[in-house]
């Protein structure tokens, strides 16, 4: 009896010790630790969906698009849940790609992370966004997948804008494309993070990456409440996106279009051509009218993922390279182009304006032979001629003087290199400024250039001095022993700055190298107010509902070191080139008459490959509006090919057929487009 009452209180202990506890730990949970545990409890009942922006669009200077949205079905893939599943997600990929109509291996491929080595498809961006694998489902698919979404876990496919451009490939190099940020890129930009929606593309050429932050716009958030199997419940807050800017530009897409149609016939013209370029600037303002080159491609090739073939082939040099620009990255010697920098050079160092000078068939620089065009002499002529007929021997006397006059071989104290400072002002050598991303710079060599090349490949002519080109031999002896003399002289005295390289210079060959765009800048500076400026694409940022954000001005970067009279005396002189000059056939038939056309031709030699053809023009003579370069390597002579190339560009912008008769211009009243169009606040273009 003792020993039952015994177990009965220790019992009631026990059971008195847990209540106690029970009751401590409630309290504790309830009262201490409460507001705690409200948050984590409101935390699992709610997501932050982040809400991507609408992408803002590319328009052209009178409003017609050049990059729009399209909404479409895209399905992604959360390839981090997916990997934390059984198989990696094996079953889950199984059977999205018989929804889809796909292979699961072909899924899996568009969900690797791109690395060495990796074949594309592949994903380069974050691994914690989600991996776009079709974009372009149909509903049907689309809601066989949401509506089993147990089957289907991280596995989404919603409304995107993706983007399409209305002209195809004009204009690609210069519009860029958009692909996935990566993972480093968040870690390192500051900023970035944070205005990041998770689906969102950033540009990575063009003016999609120049513009990107304006037309990105900014996400938005949705707070959504969901019960334990993630099923959304409801919606506790929204936060709507920013829809980016719209860019426009100071492109006419009519333009635009009509210079890459030049150019492909241009090099269908030449067999041996394997690229081109053209530019159109306003002359009074450097803004871009059309900035083309060739071969190009359909930047739609991007969307929704790009094969590795494709990729390769944007990257081949047997297919042109058609993701390089030639207009701004393509360096090329400028040939006779040039010489409105030679003559301006000539000027600036006291040759006379209105002297005579003697054009024979030949020169000696030193003790070697320069030639004219075919060794013809053109007898006596002024500057002004010089120009018209193209005379080199001229370039070629004033070029070797000046170097004589500089100290020749063994200078002493400061030199002045007119013709090399002259091209500097012009604005050679350096990038231009454009609003594009990888703008090449260019050479313009002289005696310091010369030094630092000489000290960079002493070695290695020296030691081929020695080894000569056994490779070269095996097919061409003559070839390998010039090239071993060649390495010789340099080993020796590679430094110095030759006569013969200050020749080449003053006519656009040797190591002189520039741009399409470099030299359009240059000539819309010459036939314009001599200032020189920094040419720009883009024109204005506006809101989508027509609020202007801002105009993107065009700033200048120099002044051409010419009087007025003597740029008017150059421009003259151009302008008749077209009309009884070197370009003269290339422009039979053209109404001169009511359009005059200016420019120079340009023939630069190439060794191993046919020559570079070049055409840089001006129109109308007298109040110049357009500058017009067009650029075919390996196509032959200027008056040849680039020449009718830019005929059929001015064809097109005053509206005239082959033969003269007057059409329909792309430009009304052949000028170019200076104000802005006009966006409603709906969105579409007013005027």
């Amino acid at each position: 009896m003792g020993l039952m009452r015994g177990r009965l209180v220790v019992v009631q202990l026990l059971v008195v010790s847990m209540l106690a506890l029970l009751t401590v730990r409630l309290w504790q949970v309830q009262v201490v630790r409460g507001p705690e545990y409200v948050v984590a409890a409101t935390e699992t009942r709610t997501r932050d969906v982040v809400v991507p922006a609408v992408r803002g669009q590319i328009l052209d200077s009178t409003g017609r698009p050049l990059v729009r949205n399209r909404t479409t079905l895209v399905v992604s893939v959360d390839r981090t849940r997916l990997n934390r599943m059984e198989g990696n997600g094996k079953e889950v990929l199984e059977k999205l790609a018989a929804v889809l109509g796909r292979r699961p291996a072909e899924l899996r491929e568009r969900i690797r992370a791109c690395g060495p080595g990796v074949a594309r498809p592949c994903w380069p961006g974050s691994p914690y966004q989600p991996i776009p694998i079709d974009a372009d489902v149909t509903t049907r698919e689309a809601l066989q997948i949401l509506e089993r979404q147990e089957e289907f876990p991280g596995v989404t496919a919603e409304v995107q804008a993706v983007r399409e451009y209305p002209s195809r490939s004009a204009g690609a190099q210069a519009l860029g494309y958009l692909q996935p940020i990566t993972q480093e890129e968040l870690n390192r930009r500051d900023g970035l993070r944070a205005a990041f929606s998770g689906v969102d593309l950033v540009g990575r050429d063009g003016l999609e990456s120049v513009y990107d932050v304006s037309l990105r716009g900014t996400p938005g958030m949705r707070r959504v409440q969901v019960d334990r199997l993630g099923k959304v419940i409801g919606v506790e807050q929204h936060v709507p996106p920013v829809p980016g800017d719209t860019l426009i530009t100071s492109i006419d897409s009519r333009v635009q279009a009509t210079a890459e149609k030049a150019l492909a016939e241009a090099m269908k013209g030449a067999p041996t051509a394997d690229g081109a370029a053209a530019v159109v600037l306003d002359v009074k303002t450097s803004r871009v009218i059309a900035l083309a080159s060739a071969p190009t491609y359909d930047p739609a090739i991007w969307t929704g993922g790009i094969s590795e073939v494709q990729y390769q082939r944007l990257l081949s040099g047997k297919a042109g390279k058609p993701l390089v620009s030639r207009a701004i990255k393509g360096e090329f010697a400028p040939g006779s182009t040039f010489k409105v920098s030679s003559v301006a050079a000539m000027l600036k160092d006291g040759y006379p304006l209105h002297g005579q000078y003697d054009c024979p068939g030949s020169f000696m620089v030193g003790d070697r032979p320069f030639n004219n065009f075919r060794g013809i002499g053109l007898g006596t002529l002024t500057l002004h001629m010089a120009l018209v007929k193209s005379c080199d021997t001229i370039f070629y006397r004033a070029a070797y003087e000046q170097w004589l006059r500089d100290g020749g071989l063994n200078p002493k104290g400061r030199t002045k290199e007119p013709m090399a400072a002259m091209a500097r002002a012009y604005g050679f050598g350096r990038p231009t400024g454009i609003d594009l991303p990888g703008e090449s710079a260019g050479r313009i060599p002289d005696r310091a250039w010369k030094k630092t090349l000489w000290s960079a490949t002493k070695d290695t002519n020296c030691k081929r001095a020695r080894t000569g080109y056994p490779e070269v031999a095996r097919s061409s002896p003559s070839r390998a022993a010039f090239l071993k003399r060649l390495a010789y002289e340099n080993c020796l005295e590679g430094y110095q700055w030759r006569p013969g390289d200050a020749a080449n210079f003053s006519i656009g060959q040797g190591d002189v190298l520039v741009t399409p765009l470099q030299l359009a800048a240059a000539y819309a500076a010459l036939v314009g107010d001599g200032r020189l400026r920094s040419p720009r694409l883009g024109w204005a940022l506006v809101r989508p509902d027509g609020t202007k954000v801002k105009e993107i001005e065009v700033p200048v970067v120099g002044r051409l070191p010419l009087s007025s009279r003597e740029r008017a005396y150059i421009k003259g002189a151009l302008s008749e080139v077209a009309s009884d000059g070197t370009a003269a056939g290339a422009f039979v038939g053209f109404p001169m008459n009511k359009v005059k056309v200016g420019g120079k031709t340009g023939t630069a030699e190439v060794y191993g490959k046919a020559d570079t053809s070049w055409f840089a023009s001006f129109a109308p003579t007298d109040k110049p509006q357009f500058v017009i370069v067009a650029m075919v390597s390996q196509g032959g002579m200027g008056a040849q090919t680039a020449a009718p190339a830019v005929r059929k560009i001015y064809e097109g912008i005053f509206g005239f057929k082959p033969d003269g008769k007057q059409v329909s211009p792309i430009l009304p009243g052949g000028r170019p487009v200076r104000a802005l169009p006009v966006i409603a606040k709906d969105g579409t273009v007013a005027r």
